[in-house]
């Protein structure tokens, strides 16, 4: 299975609206007939964060969305996020995806892989923060079991994202940069549990994206605060 993203905005109220997920689903397919001239929607099915997995090509199907000479080898399934707007994805979407990627492999014949678009196509998708879930195993979220190639379930599940960015400088301080730096600490990380993310705090940070092969900035995101509970330990 190849893992994609929308590749550009997507409204975040669909979390709460299902029928916004339906909606930019056609819009998509849409998009595909009439735009690229396809037959259909380029995805073999597509994951929302309501954990319903639409129907695309479908099994026994090439996709379209993993690149010319790439379709024969994979699978494709897209989770709705984006580039802007809804970028991290729930767990919904996750669960969505895995769902897909058992239903293929118990009836369409697929294999154990799951790849990011981006492995062997030159392109951003799915994103970082999808891709670093690829590049983890793909577990399932809440620790019950990794379905890749080597996820294994047994990381906590991060807490919620605080919404604003861990920075330095200007010196960031809160609750939300005590939270991150105990976890790092707990991870075996060498700072000071003070609440102030400066110039250390954002040493520790560049070190660990650096080590979990996320673009390395020094900035605590979405990426790298889930990183910090959920990636395997080195």
């Amino acid at each position: 299975m190849k893992v994609h993203y929308t590749g550009g905005v997507v409204n975040p109220g669909i979390v709460a609206d299902h029928a916004g997920c339906v909606s930019l689903v056609q819009s998509i397919q849409r998009g595909h007939q009439d735009g690229n001239g396809w037959l259909d929607i380029g995805y073999s099915f597509v994951a929302c964060p309501h954990r319903k997995v639409f129907e695309g090509r479908g099994l026994h199907h090439l996709p379209a969305a993993n690149g010319p000479g790439l379709n024969s080898g994979h699978y494709a399934v897209l989770g709705l996020v984006g580039n802007a707007g809804l970028v991290e994805p729930t767990d919904g979407v996750l669960h969505a995806i895995l769902d897909a990627v058992e239903y293929v492999r118990q009836h369409g014949d697929a294999g154990l892989e799951i790849k990011g678009h981006r492995d062997g196509y030159a392109t951003d998708c799915p994103g970082e923060p999808l891709y670093a879930w690829v590049r983890r195993g793909a577990p399932r979220p809440g620790g019950d079991g990794g379905d890749g190639d080597g996820g294994d379930g047994e990381q906590p599940a991060a807490p919620p994202f605080p919404g604003r960015l861990l920075r330095y400088p200007p010196v960031t301080r809160g609750e939300d940069v005590r939270t991150w730096q105990q976890q790092m600490k707990a991870r075996g990380w060498d700072l000071d549990v003070d609440g102030a993310y400066g110039a250390s705090s954002r040493d520790v940070c560049l070190r660990f994206q650096r080590e979990q092969g996320v673009e390395a900035d020094g900035v605590v995101g979405p990426v790298t605060w889930r990183l910090a509970w959920e990636a395997p330990g080195s």
